[in-house]
């Protein structure tokens, strides 16, 4: 059965970086969930911790247990919310084409869901209904955003924090981490008048962004380029801080921390000179494109029920396999004795009489099977359902 372990949207960041998931750490995770379930995926963002599992038994017995494998405090299990069958599968796909973002609509979350689906198909922990699943919300957020057109409304965090920052006129910027978050920042800076940017990385050769006003650094020369900015985005997977209130300059700073754990020492909330926003204050900036991308999305709502009626019916029909095999294995068996039989015989033998007696041996196996179980349902007092499905099967 499709389960669903979810932090809720409610929760504050203290709270959500106490059940958050490093990603470097989510492969150790997958292989510990293996162990109690068939299948699971972890979608795991800077405002989204959620671990879809495909196992028998149900929430009391399953909760405990992933939480152990996550190494998370059971205290805090009133946080999380918990569904399973239908109200999993639905969650999903509301995900997926942008439902249950923080904003509603945004960018990021289809192709996040898309690496966490990657991830573990890399790691095997996907193979059956699950991995359907995700591959039809995939699809479907595809199809959503294509035919919603929501695309041409397009919406981020990341573009939140860069508009918020112009807003305030600042021009000098640092990044700190260049993962998919920070490369959406970096490109929305360089779509403003900015002045400088200076992007944080482990290693400065693994990126090369042909613009003069563009310097990347190493972690360990941060600490002399804070007070050239204005304006520091922080979007790293460290598990610690990496900025301390120690280490920054008297000059006015915005900072906006998109980490989860959070990147920037809590201490620096009480520095006179430093706006801080983290990512509960970023989700609470204004929208201007809000009641449009809302109303674009409710008239597109179809597009969900679709494809949820598409997974549902293949998990019906996907219960016929093993009978479906039998059927084909006693074709092929048939198939095979009768090609046995013409090869032994088409030496000494009338090729074109052999072949229609065999042709006809092969049909009357199934029509003199097909008459016998007629006739036994009809005697059962099921012969007019029995003859609609044999009329179908043997139509002209």
């Amino acid at each position: 059965m499709i389960q669903l372990i979810g932090i809720k949207h409610n929760v504050s960041v203290e709270i959500r970086e106490k059940l958050s998931i490093i990603p470097k750490h989510c492969e150790r995770v997958l292989k510990q969930l293996l162990e109690i379930c068939d299948e699971a995926v972890i979608l795991s963002t800077c405002n989204r911790t959620e671990i879809y599992i495909n196992a028998e038994g149900h929430d009391q017995d399953l909760v405990p247990k992933i939480f152990q494998c996550l190494g998370w405090d059971l205290q805090y299990r009133a946080y999380t919310f918990y569904a399973s069958g239908n109200e999993a599968v639905a969650h999903l796909f509301e995900v997926a084409c942008g439902f249950d973002s923080m904003l509603l609509g945004e960018d990021q979350i289809l192709g996040q869901v898309k690496a966490a689906y990657e991830t573990s198909l890399q790691m095997k922990a996907v193979h059956g209904e699950l991995q359907r699943l995700f591959q039809t919300a995939i699809t479907c957020g595809k199809d959503f955003r294509c035919k919603s057109e929501i695309f041409k409304i397009p919406v981020s965090l990341a573009s939140m924090v860069v508009r918020e920052a112009v807003k305030r006129n600042k021009k000098r910027f640092m990044i700190l981490g260049f993962g998919e978050v920070g490369q959406l920042v970096a490109k929305y800076i360089m779509e403003e008048d900015f002045h400088q940017l200076i992007i944080v990385v482990r290693n400065p050769e693994t990126v090369n962004i042909s613009n003069h006003k563009v310097q990347v650094i190493s972690f360990h020369e941060k600490k002399d380029y804070y007070h050239t900015v204005d304006c520091i985005v922080s979007c790293t997977s460290a598990p610690h801080v990496v900025i301390k209130a120690e280490d920054l300059p008297h000059n006015e700073l915005l900072i906006f921390d998109m980490a989860v754990p959070r990147d920037v020492d809590v201490q620096v909330r009480d520095m006179r000179n430093v706006t801080l926003y983290d990512t509960d204050q970023i989700g609470k900036l204004q929208d201007q494109h809000y009641e449009k991308r809302k109303k674009i999305m409710m008239a597109n709502r179809n597009i969900i029920q679709q494809y949820m009626a598409e997974f549902e019916e293949w998990c019906k029909l996907k219960e016929l396999s093993p009978f479906i095999r039998e059927i084909k294995e006693v074709g092929a068996a048939i198939y095979q004795q009768r090609y046995r039989t013409f090869l032994n015989k088409k030496d000494g033998k009338d090729v074109e009489e052999l072949v229609e007696m065999l042709l006809k041996s092969t049909a009357n196996v199934f029509v003199n099977n097909a008459i016998k179980v007629l006739k036994e349902e009809y005697l059962e007092g099921r012969g007019k359902e029995c003859r609609r499905i044999l009329e179908r099967i043997f139509q002209k």
